[in-house]
């Protein structure tokens, strides 16, 4: 199928890609083009803002859990009828490996062969900036830079900048227009070293739309689509996934319990389960007929007093997991599991505590490969992992071992036959295999109820 598309890149984190991608999604969609978005890595947060524009959900692409074949599914599978719109991660060179740009966005914009448009803050800056736009391109051999969209420049500075880059890059480097400096009350807010989610701003709406009617004048949508329109058609396998009886699995899903990959809801629909939502925030119990759990990551430490006084959720979560029911619980999952988040009381089906470390623990990318036999199948199971938290817990789990792409390791995670619970985030999707086992086990838990 065609797949017209491309990807927005940094220079760096904090050089205004969120931003940028929402204003031309918003744009593109006001035009009224069948939009679609992606982003690259393992970013929960920036989705949120992409599915606000568009009202529907974006999709990771990342390198380090999908191959080559298996990223351009991905993205053929969620693409627009007209455009795509992909957003990078960090630099577009950062990434891992003794290079340093495995896994980066540029490996997505390779792999995917998509045509790049490199975000460049010119603040403070006029033909230096040409500098830096030859530097990335010149970086590696085949850069798939094909454009250049300016932030925090005047109209006057645009025309230079425009004039300059056109007569240094000639046709190989297509300026797709410019964001000015935006109102303060256009600024996203951040948290550690991303955004606060989409849900958390007040009128993150308005906010978006008032940006996308500045940058409707500003932003050359027709040259981004024309770029867009050169993207060849992704090469990929078709992938049809083992399909069973249906089960209803409980996700929580509020502000407290919001990072979960689409791919992998979308895995378990497909082998035939049903997602029931409810909301610990909201005291709400377990469904009485959910036969497996999701506990997604997020920011429990945020609403720490208010998860201890929800004593239905609580218990209906120990009952349900006394009884059997299978569970996945991620990182802020894996603390509301334990007995203490910051001195608060969580559930205490799991004996440790939580509390504040002060910085980054165990960041990065992991494979976690399971010691013994569990709930995803057999000793040995690798799963392609992530992990990104300023938390820690008095008991981790030793049933996993994380491997990081430096070779750096450690033990991590809780592990019985119907129980993974660890601070890694997983990506079922990096083997479709294991994810059929925990289904598997939930169609055992609702034989077993019935």
């Amino acid at each position: 199928m065609n797949c017209p598309r491309v990807l927005i890149a940094g220079t760096s984190s904090g050089s205004g890609k969120t931003t940028a991608v929402c204003a031309v999604l918003s744009v593109l969609k006001k035009r009224g083009l069948n939009v679609r978005s992606c982003k690259c890595g393992p970013d929960y947060i920036d989705p949120m803002f992409h599915r606000t524009v568009l009202g529907i959900r974006s999709v990771n692409l990342d390198p380090f859990f999908c191959d080559e074949g298996t990223l351009n599914r991905l993205l053929a599978e969620n693409s627009g009828n007209d455009v795509t719109v992909i957003e990078g991660v960090m630099g577009y060179y950062d990434g891992t490996g003794a290079e340093g740009t495995d896994n980066s966005t540029y490996t997505v914009a390779k792999r995917t062969r998509t045509p790049v448009v490199l975000v460049v803050n010119a603040k403070g800056a006029s033909s230096s900036v040409l500098a830096v736009i030859e530097g990335f391109m010149r970086f590696v051999p085949e850069s798939m830079i094909k454009g250049v969209l300016f932030t925090r420049v005047s109209p006057m500075t645009y025309k230079y900048l425009k004039d300059l880059t056109e007569k240094r890059f000639g046709n190989s480097i297509v300026p797709v227009g410019y964001i000015p400096e935006l109102p303060q009350d256009c600024v996203l807010p951040s948290r550690h070293l991303g955004l606060v989610t989409a849900d958390e701003i007040d009128d993150i709406s308005g906010i978006l739309e008032k940006t996308a009617d500045i940058c409707e004048k500003t932003i050359d949508t027709d040259k981004i689509v024309s770029l867009a329109e050169t993207a060849s058609e992704p090469e990929y396998i078709a992938f049809e996934t083992e399909k069973f009886p249906s089960v209803k699995i409980a996700v929580a899903y509020d502000d407290a319990f919001c990072f979960y990959y689409g791919e992998t809801l979308d895995l378990l629909k497909k082998m035939g389960a049903k997602l029931a939502f409810f909301s610990p925030l909201k005291n709400e119990p377990l469904p009485s007929d959910a036969d497996g759990l999701l506990l997604g990551g997020g920011y429990p430490e945020l609403h720490a007093e208010k998860l201890e006084s929800s004593a239905a959720t609580k218990k209906s979560i120990c009952d349900a997991l006394s009884n059997g029911m299978p569970a996945i619980a991620e990182c802020g999952g894996f603390q509301y599991l334990g007995k203490k988040l910051d001195g608060r009381q969580m559930c205490g089906f799991l004996p440790h505590g939580s509390f504040a470390a002060g910085r980054l623990v165990r960041f990065g990318y992991v494979t976690v490969t399971s010691k013994h036999r569990g709930l995803f199948g057999a000793g040995g199971t690798e799963l392609r992992a992530h992990e990104f938290h300023y938390w820690d817990s008095t008991e981790n789990g030793d049933s996993f071992t994380a491997v990081k792409p430096n070779g750096k390791s450690w033990d991590c995670a809780v592990y019985t036959d119907t129980l993974y619970a660890g601070y890694p985030h997983l990506y079922l999707y990096s083997n479709p295999a294991a994810a059929a086992e925990y289904y598997k086990k939930c169609l055992e838990y609702k034989e077993k109820r019935q």
